[in-house]
């Protein structure tokens, strides 16, 4: 069986294709996104982003061309060579480089959804407050630079996990899939004894020190799902697996910036009723960043789906996000990699981000462009 993957290996290898071409500029692109939205109802309207990461390439000036006009910033590749040894990816020039890269490619950088260490930190381990510290200059640094959004999880060592990514789906696409029965032969991974109230404690040591520093910065902290929402996973306990949990982390720490990147390929495992869970955290306003992308199984055993054909009524969720008001940046995250494409980056393949942004594009188009309901 091969080794499961994980998010950082497949972001790492899902940089731009190579090749230099013209883009448009920043103040093009806004002008472009007004054009865009001609015709849709008034009122706050989701946005469409993708992650990437410099060099700009093909894939840039291909997605520009599909109408996305926001950016999820990454910190992989050895892209910057003025980087000085005593400087890391997000210290503030480094972050600024990286800001004015994505502008010079009409891309508004939105997301951070890049990390610095964090095991200590989860783990309660000595070397936390430093590993907090890193954490709390990479949050400054984006608000000098006006990044609203940093997104990151609190899975313990284990990260996101699947047990195949050439699984055949519609039309022969590969999909990447979890099946957990064949996670079991796996050795666990737990270094000590950790409970799923160890997390929490951890968690909210975290919060308390992060929040009002985020705070002060004008950056939202919004916290991804366990990926797959399961507890355990190879022996580590994980928390972020449920909606019941998710109200207990808002109100672990009462902040206006501690929130929710409601990734919907893990939220639909967790309720029978996704639309009504966006509009429960929507109402509270804590909804912060979308990852707009469906499945079909269960949390123990899944494939992730085309955007247009998996579980998750997908028309309901957009209506319940117009509903809440959420002017925020979707992405379309994970998916299949289609014929004529390489699936040396499975989840991140290019022609499966150009679908992935037209259909959620028509979605905002038709429902953005129905009469408001009345509440």
């Amino acid at each position: 069986m091969k080794s499961p993957l994980t998010r950082r290996q497949f972001l790492a290898a899902s940089g731009a294709a190579a090749g230099s071409i013209a883009t448009p500029s920043l103040a093009q692109a806004q002008s472009e996104l007004a054009a865009n939205n001609k015709g849709l109802q008034a009122g706050p309207i989701m946005k469409i982003a993708e992650i990437f990461g410099p060099p700009e390439g093909l894939l840039w000036r291909l997605v520009k061309q599909c109408g996305a006009d926001h950016v999820v910033g990454t910190f992989a590749g050895g892209w910057d060579k003025e980087r000085t040894p005593d400087e890391r990816p997000w210290s503030y020039k480094p972050l600024e480089r990286l800001k004015k890269a994505y502008e010079a490619g009409g891309f508004e950088l939105s997301v951070i959804e890049a990390r610095p260490p964090t095991d200590k930190i989860k783990l309660g381990l000595p070397g936390r407050d430093e590993q907090i510290e890193q954490i709390c200059e990479l949050i400054r640094n984006m608000g000098k630079l006006h990044i609203p959004v940093w997104c990151y999880e609190w899975m313990p060592v284990n990260n996101w996990t699947r047990t195949a990514t050439d699984i055949r789906g519609r039309g022969g696409a590969m999909v990447t899939g979890f099946d957990l029965s064949k996670l079991k032969a796996e050795p666990a991974t737990q270094p000590a004894k950790l409970t799923e109230e160890d997390l929490w404690a951890n968690l909210k040591y975290f919060l308390e020190r992060v929040a009002p520093v985020a705070e002060q910065a004008n950056v939202k902290l919004a916290m991804h799902p366990d990926d797959p929402p399961l507890s355990p996973l190879r022996g580590l306990p994980r928390i972020m697996r449920s909606v019941e949990n998710y109200q207990r982390l808002l109100d672990l720490v009462s902040s206006a910036v501690n929130g929710i990147t409601l990734c919907q390929g893990n939220f639909t495992f967790m309720t029978s009723d996704l639309p009504g869970v966006i509009r429960h955290f929507g109402k509270q306003r804590k909804i912060f960043f979308v990852h707009f992308r469906d499945v079909r199984g269960t949390s123990e055993k899944f494939e992730e789906t085309f955007h247009d054909n998996g579980q998750t009524d997908m028309v309901a969720c957009m209506r319940a996000y117009r509903e809440i008001g959420f002017d925020g940046v979707c992405r379309p995250d994970h998916v299949p990699t289609m014929e004529g494409d390489s699936n040396d980056r499975p989840g991140y393949s290019t022609i499966g981000r150009l679908f992935a942004i037209g259909y959620i594009r028509g979605l905002i188009q038709s429902v953005y462009s129905e009469p408001a309901r009345k509440s």
